[in-house]
């Protein structure tokens, strides 16, 4: 296997393993092995290949997070994503708007 096929696995094989944010320990461990097995490296080779990619991946989450200008609500807003706060708020304006169309519909008809 060629460098450049050995890394291009290995990224594919952390960029699946990456979950929203941040790559546990075990999960690290799990793509150095399958790494290495596939990959026919050490294991400690793969481990620091998997902690290479996980770091540049992490810098290039905040760089992202930098050039929006606000953090990580910047990053779900450039991915078209709601914080919890936000859902919070539109069900309850939901909730309210639902309980007006209840009174409306029960009142009296004149």
């Amino acid at each position: 296997m060629t460098d450049n096929s050995l890394r291009e696995l290995a990224e594919k094989l952390v960029l699946a393993g990456v979950g929203a944010v941040a790559l546990t320990a075990e999960r690290a461990e799990t793509l150095s092995e399958e790494l290495s097995a596939r990959g026919g490296i050490g294991l400690d080779e793969a481990r620091g290949l998997v902690e290479e990619l996980t770091g540049r991946w992490r810098s290039e989450t905040v760089r992202l997070g930098e050039r929006t200008g606000a953090g990580l609500s910047g990053v779900f807003r450039e991915l078209g994503l709601v914080t919890r706060e936000e859902l919070d708020e539109l069900e309850l304006r939901i909730a309210q708007l639902e309980h007006r169309l209840r009174l409306l519909e029960s009142a009296p008809q004149v």
